[in-house]
């Protein structure tokens, strides 16, 4: 499996019932599906929370098939490690991509003044914003994934509204209370997703990007 492929997770109803990468989710799916047809299943992207949606007709190899999940060819066994290729004459491949940029004279009049010019003094910039920025970005994430799963889960569930309005005020404890109730599958991804949301700024405040 690719261990860097997003986690899936699947509720038949308000229950857990399989959580791992996609085929495995998904052939757990196709067996409770086909054991209950009527089954409500909804398959989550198990970090966003955005609905994957598959056909589970035929057999598993041909739903597996339908979902091009790539086959990965066994690593050679050996004994020995791996030596790295030698370094190729020039400037090493960093994977960088072009794109347009639109700045006035004197931005680019300022980047190029900088070591080594324009690109590296953009790329030294957005490294510094990401961090910067980290800790609000992870808590609007965690927030927009836990609101999307709650309204697929937990939409016609008592409290939903207040619920919501926790997540986005980032009151952990009337967020809590109000889940205690809620079917206990639902209850843990929910928290799992919204951790970080409750996260609180170094000064003391909290992180609240309400949503509309």
């Amino acid at each position: 499996m690719d261990p860097s492929a997003p986690p899936y997770i699947a509720f038949d109803g308000n229950q857990k019932i399989a959580a791992g990468p996609l085929p495995v989710v998904a052939l757990k799916v196709k067996e409770t599906s086909d054991a209950h047809p009527l089954a409500r299943i909804l398959v989550f992207n198990a970090v966003t929370s955005e609905l994957i949606d598959f056909d589970c007709r035929g057999t598993p190899a041909q739903m597996l098939r339908r979902l091009n999940v790539p086959a990965k060819e066994a690593a050679p066994s050996t004994d020995e490690t791996p030596r790295a290729a030698p370094a190729g004459p020039g400037r090493p491949r960093l994977g960088v991509v072009a794109r347009e940029v639109t700045l006035l004279p004197r931005h680019w009049e300022w980047l190029s003044s900088q070591p080594g010019g324009a690109s590296v003094a953009l790329r030294k910039l957005v490294e510094q914003a990401k961090r910067a920025n980290s800790s609000s970005d992870s808590v609007r994430q965690a927030q927009t994934a836990a609101y999307r799963f709650m309204s697929a889960m937990a939409g016609n569930l008592d409290g939903f509204e207040e619920a919501a309005r926790a997540l986005f005020a980032a009151d952990r404890g009337k967020f809590d209370a109000l889940l205690a109730s809620w079917p206990s599958d639902v209850q843990t991804h929910l928290q799992q997703l919204a951790g970080p949301a409750f996260q609180v700024a170094a000064d003391g405040s909290v992180q609240d990007t309400r949503h509309a």
